[in-house]
């Protein structure tokens, strides 16, 4: 799982770091930078999260394979954000907007498997979170539906940064410490 989120996160690092390397060949995006970087916390928070497996009692095949399937589905999340070459389209802005069916579906995928993950951790894990977190995967589910299927930009930057903020503020209230 280690190394598939390497990937992950180097995949996100090398791509951030060719606006700097090159800054005339792409214009970068508040958009497709934002869900990057809500994309590095996601990875770095999940690693952290993971910890709380050390407390599964029994561990088997299903729940290995389950957390690399789910490692995977992350990645692809950073292949997505920043592909090897984006020649044909004008920009991230464009390339993002064109692939965002393939992002929000995937990204909606993973609060499902949120889900799973934290089911599997137990059932006094899961209700240390409240009613918040069945809140929240619900509304992150549904509010990437209606992302694969709206093109007005306002909506997009308001997702991507009441996102990050409400990510955030849920690793610090509830994951600062792991208990």
């Amino acid at each position: 799982m280690g190394i598939v989120l390497g990937f992950g996160i180097t995949r996100l690092l090398a791509g951030a770091a060719k606006f700097v390397q090159h800054p005339h060949r792409q214009r970068p995006d508040l958009v497709h930078l934002g869900w990057a970087f809500s994309l590095l916390l996601m990875l770095v928070h999940f690693w952290w999260w993971e910890f709380w497996l050390s407390g599964i009692p029994m561990w088997t095949f299903g729940i290995y394979l389950f957390l690399i399937v789910y490692t995977i589905v992350l990645f692809l999340l950073c292949a997505l954000l920043f592909p090897d070459d984006i020649a044909e389209y004008t920009g991230y802005r464009d390339y993002f907007m064109s692939r965002r069916q393939w992002f929000f579906g995937i990204l909606a995928v993973s609060y499902l498997l949120d889900l799973v993950d934290t089911l599997i951790k137990g059932r006094a894990h899961f209700e240390q979170f409240g009613p918040e977190y069945m809140i929240r995967i619900p509304a992150y589910v549904l509010l990437c539906l209606v992302a694969m299927h709206v093109t007005d930009r306002r909506f997009h930057v308001a997702f991507v940064v009441a996102s990050l903020v409400y990510q955030i503020s849920f690793i610090f209230r509830l994951f600062d410490t792991l208990n």
